[in-house]
């Protein structure tokens, strides 16, 4: 059993930056890859970031490449969003989540996570 617990959220102005932490309890989050995900209002939870067990991969969708950062810390248990050049189209909940994904072809699936954690708002004024 996982818990995520999200933090490092709120409001910026557009071109600003944010750091998200997603802090996991539990002694085998080391074998769990990690993803980022956003939802915003009336839209679907879409896949953000990614990263593998080690750390030594990671995955980005299309409209947040080159600007995002995804990282983890494996002693601390926590895995980072940096989020810079920030957006309006970015605003959204963000949630982080921790599954088994065996294959890195599926990694960017909602349906590969297990454990959620409660999001974290991240608004972005033009």
């Amino acid at each position: 059993q996982v818990q995520l617990v999200e933090s490092g959220g709120g409001l910026v102005q557009a071109g600003g930056s944010l750091r998200l932490s997603c802090a996991a309890s539990g002694r085998t989050f080391s074998t769990y890859a990690v993803g980022w995900f956003r939802q915003a209002p009336g839209k679907e939870r879409e896949f953000v970031a990614a990263i593998t067990r080690s750390g030594g991969s990671t995955y980005y969708a299309d409209s947040v490449k080159g600007r995002f950062t995804i990282s983890r810390d494996n002693a601390k248990n926590t895995v980072y969003l940096q989020m810079n050049s920030l957006k309006p189209e970015d605003t959204a909940v963000y949630y982080c989540a921790a599954g088994v994904v065996r294959y890195s072809l599926y990694i960017r699936s909602l349906r590969q996570y297990d454990y959620w954690g409660q999001g974290t708002q991240v608004t972005v004024s033009s």
